[in-house]
């Protein structure tokens, strides 16, 4: 299975220098759009998405995590971006409906 990266130029090259291939986006709908098409790209294992983009999306990608366990959604921290806190455990809850 295949890592693919989505995000800003930044981001997205950072990891094509590590050898994950990557799509380039300018706006949180564009990186929605890609994800929701990589039904069609079964061999896609991973996808990691800059948080930056991922936060004005997150409860799609919630949803979408809810109803297909493959390919695996994770956000990553953008370069430059500040540390902030996750609360793990209300994230699956909402991830699992509880």
């Amino acid at each position: 299975m295949r890592i693919m990266a989505v995000g800003s130029r930044i981001f997205v090259t950072s990891f094509q220098l590590a050898g994950v291939e990557g799509v380039k986006v300018e706006s949180a709908t564009e990186a929605l759009h890609h994800i929701n098409n990589l039904d069609n790209v079964s061999d896609v294992g991973l996808v990691l998405i800059s948080e930056d983009i991922g936060k004005e999306i997150r409860s799609q990608l919630t949803s979408i995590r809810a109803n297909r366990p493959i390919p695996l959604i994770f956000e990553l921290p953008a370069p430059g971006s500040s540390k902030e806190s996750v609360d793990y455990r209300a994230l699956l809850k909402q991830i699992l409906g509880v």
